[in-house]
């Protein structure tokens, strides 16, 4: 895509369409050829109304003339071959030329074209070949073509040499365009924001588009605050913000969750006649969505009715914030709304609605997307990919997911091949034909690619993919890039070796309050909320003020380990309205901690009713501390709000079960199998040597599986010795005691433990992956498992992490 500054250039340099009857006139003269009327006007004209069709009969008409064509007409020409997408026609056009032809434009005219074409090694070769060759100077659209070339980390070291050029020259003084180029060559080629902003600190003339640029480019890598300070300097300075300075600012409120500062401009857009603007009242919905104190959409969805006119990015934006507000159900109704009105989805309503089946569970309708996202090509998008990876994980489709990532990380790792070719070849060599083609699919691996990938891989727990993209990422020159690494940090966290995140954080040049959060968030869910706590602060000392997700790992990692004064004081201390998500995570706390009835009080006294999640987490801590009563008010609550939700029916069957109420639990089943509600099945996987296996309850399908009970047989013998005694109450089944052991051996997580035993060496660490919460006999048995073969036991379940080492777990038995 072309930048943001090239955009808005273009959108206000073009004038308007022409009418019917100039179209008609510009048609005839075209087709006669009427010698009053200059070919070069003409065809300047076919290319300012992008009538590309006109411009090429008129092309056709001059080479019946037999007409010799001047240098601004073959120029022209270039650039109208160009624009329309027919690079190869320009290039066939510029080497037909006699070189004594070929002026300065002729060159800018091909260079600019492959640089619009991504053809970024042949744009920077032009350059240079104009520069060795010939006696002309770059101007200013030479040096805008070619820093747009050097936009990313391949040539970023050759932009640098341009921009001491551009210098030299005093292009920077002279030119807004060349100022705009250099601030996203920093960006996007560096990952570079400082430099970018001395760029636009420097130049002496700015235009409503410089101020855009540098605005988003701030909101872009989470420096809301900046971007709010330049959009003040900006009005104060006299410059009338429109639709593009509006929709980034309003992004930066949704990031930041100012709400008070999104109404006001708001009440902006209504006075300056924007709210009509489709781009504008998309900004509102997802701000509203975001910001709103409770998590609801309510505002989100007058804005979005009141559109007067409706994109993909408008139901794209509003389906998001349903999602967001986990309202799934109706997201579903809205994208089918959506689809009926003829709108076609994106790549990112497919990620947001399949986000939605995987909260609701849906997964056949997720399979449903599935197909449709193959019919239409966009499978292995990144977005779309991910979020299919992560749908098949959180099902324990293993297989599924794996096959997902693997088409998304091999298709990424060719483009990230091409991108770190080192072979450059000449501007006329015929070998260069399939290196054009490469480069002029637009395709390559950037910031983005790489921040999917490593999402994905966390998803599925396959550090070595992760790491082989780590590696990538620094072959690539993206190794400062601040997006990659908040990904890299969360990749590390998520498949379990927080060491590794943490050695990624301390080698950041420059960390924003992404950074901070994944790696405050990480340690919370590995269970050291000391560390966690102690982040926090340092990044209260460096400046960095937290956002509401910050607030979420905080209060998470106190209630991880039952810091219930610390969870207040932070509690009390944050700067935002506290949203649903803050209130759940107390009571978590309060209900972990075993004060139930104080939690009951404290979701009594919450400013606005508890949804179906705040429920449900009561509801797990009565399951913990064996609450029947509260459990059945917390159960009644769930299915009030959420009928068809089959968690609040399972954890009440648990608790049942628990207490040995068969007669309920049955009745629940029932209950269950009439409304066609189905548990979600559970299973766990490792990766051992690239490739994962997954185990379910009583598993026998794995090639190995003589040799893995084999060696739970001998685990069993071995910590039954050091004092392991079965945990029954984790069956949930009315069967005899003796039966109950052998089910307790059978849990998929044992399975996974032996097999890794038998697959892997010392001293690496056993990652274990399950998609729901481990059970307390298998925390057991694992806590004296590491004890009786010496390995470092990491699991991963629904909730957080686990370390087993020594016979201690990281959760000091807490979770």
């Amino acid at each position: 895509m072309p930048s943001l500054s090239l955009s808005l250039s273009l959108s206000l340099s073009l004038p308007p369409p022409l009418n019917n009857n100039k179209r008609f006139e510009l048609r005839r003269a075209i087709s006669t050829l009427d010698p009053a009327r200059d070919p070069h006007h003409l065809l300047k004209s076919c290319i300012r109304s992008r009538n590309f069709a006109l411009g090429k009969l008129l092309h056709r008409k001059l080479t019946e003339s037999q007409l010799v064509l001047d240098s601004p007409l073959l120029n022209s020409l270039i650039t109208l071959y160009s624009k329309s997408g027919q690079w190869q026609q320009a290039l066939s056009i510029f080497q037909s030329m006699d070189p004594t032809m070929r002026d300065l434009v002729s060159w800018t005219a091909i260079i600019s074209c492959f640089a619009n074409h991504r053809m970024h090694r042949r744009s920077l070769s032009t350059f240079i070949q104009m520069l060795r060759t010939t006696h002309f100077y770059p101007n200013e659209f030479s040096f805008t073509a070619s820093l747009r070339s050097c936009s990313n980390a391949e040539f970023f070291s050759t932009g640098l040499a341009v921009f001491g050029f551009v210098l030299k020259t005093g292009y920077l003084d002279a030119d807004v365009c060349v100022g705009c180029a250099l601030i996203d060559m920093f960006v996007k080629g560096g990952g570079d924001l400082g430099s970018a902003f001395k760029v636009f600190d420097k130049m002496p003339e700015r235009n409503v588009v410089t101020w855009n640029l540098m605005i988003t480019r701030f909101v872009q890598f989470s420096y809301n605050d900046d971007a709010f300070h330049l959009f003040f300097s900006m009005v104060e300075s006299g410059f009338s913000p429109d639709k593009f300075t509006l929709s980034s600012v309003l992004s930066a409120c949704a990031e930041s969750e100012l709400l008070a500062l999104g109404k006001q401009l708001h009440s902006w857009v209504v006075k300056s006649g924007m709210g009509l603007d489709v781009c504008v009242g998309s900004s509102l919905v997802d701000m509203y969505a975001k910001c709103g104190a409770d998590g609801s959409v309510e505002d989100a969805r007058k804005v979005f009715d009141r559109m007067p006119e409706r994109n993909v990015v408008s139901w794209t934006a509003i389906i998001v914030a349903y999602v967001q507000g986990g309202l799934e159900q109706e997201a579903v109704g809205l994208f089918d709304e959506m689809i009926r009105g003829y709108v076609v989805p994106n790549y990112f309503t497919f990620a947001g609605i399949l986000k939605a089946c995987t909260n609701l569970p849906d997964f056949g309708l997720g399979e449903q997307l599935h197909c449709q996202s193959i019919k239409l090509g966009i499978s292995a998008v990144n977005c779309v990919g991910n979020s299919l990876v992560n749908m098949y994980a959180r099902s324990g489709r293993m297989e599924c997911a794996r096959k997902c990532f693997d088409n998304l990380f091999e298709k990424s790792l060719i483009l990230c091949d091409m991108a770190v070719d080192p072979n450059a070849r000449n501007l006329d060599s015929e070998d260069d034909t399939f290196n054009l083609e490469t480069e002029g699919t637009g395709n390559g691996a950037n910031a983005f690619t790489y921040g999917s990938l490593l999402s994905g891989a966390a998803c599925i727990g396959t550090i070595s993919k992760g790491e082989q993209i780590h590696a990538k990422v620094l072959k690539s020159g993206f190794g400062n890039n601040l997006f990659i690494n908040n990904a890299l940090i969360s990749m590390y966290s998520k498949c379990g070796n927080e060491e590794a995140a943490l050695r990624v954080f301390h080698d950041m040049e420059d960390r924003n309050v992404i950074s901070w959060t994944s790696i405050i968030s990480g340690f919370a869910k590995h269970g050291y909320a000391t560390k966690a706590l102690e982040l926090f602060r340092e990044m209260l000392e460096a400046g960095v003020k937290p956002n509401g997700v910050t607030y979420i790992a905080v209060l998470s990692a106190c209630s991880h380990v039952g810091l219930i004064d610390e969870a207040w004081k932070h509690f009390a201390s944050m700067r935002h309205v506290p949203r649903m998500e803050h209130y759940a995570c107390m009571v978590d706390l309060l209900g972990r901690s075993g004060l139930l009835s104080e939690a009951i009080e404290f979701i009594n006294s919450m400013p606005f009713p508890a949804d179906a999640m705040v429920w449900r987490t009561f509801l797990g801590s009565c399951r913990i501390h064996h609450n029947t009563k509260f459990g059945e008010h917390a159960a009644r609550k769930v299915l009030e709000l959420e009928p068809h939700d089959p968690a609040a029916y399972i954890l009440l069957s648990n608790l049942y079960a628990a207490e040995g109420r068969w007669d309920y639990v049955a009745a629940i089943r029932k209950s269950m199998k009439l409304r066609k509600l189905t548990k979600e099945a559970g299973c766990s996987w490792i990766e051992v040597e690239n490739q994962v296996h997954k185990f379910h309850v009583g598993d026998t399908s794995h090639p190995e599986a003589q040799k893995i009970y084999d060696k739970l047989d001998e685990l069993a013998l071995k910590i039954r010795n050091l004092g392991y005694v079965p945990n029954t109450d984790s069956v949930l089944h009315d069967v005899e005691e003796e039966l109950k052991e052998q089910f307790l051996f059978q849990h998929s997580e044992k399975i996974a433990v032996a097999f890794a035993l038998i697959s892997t060496k010392k001293p690496k660490p056993i990652r274990i992956f399950k998609n729901l919460r481990v059970c307390g006999d298998c925390h057991m048995a694992i806590k004296y498992i590491s004890v009786v073969t010496g390995r470092e036991i990491v699991v991963r379940d629904a909730n957080r992490f686990h370390h087993f080492k020594d016979g201690k777990c990281s959760c000091n038995d807490y979770w």
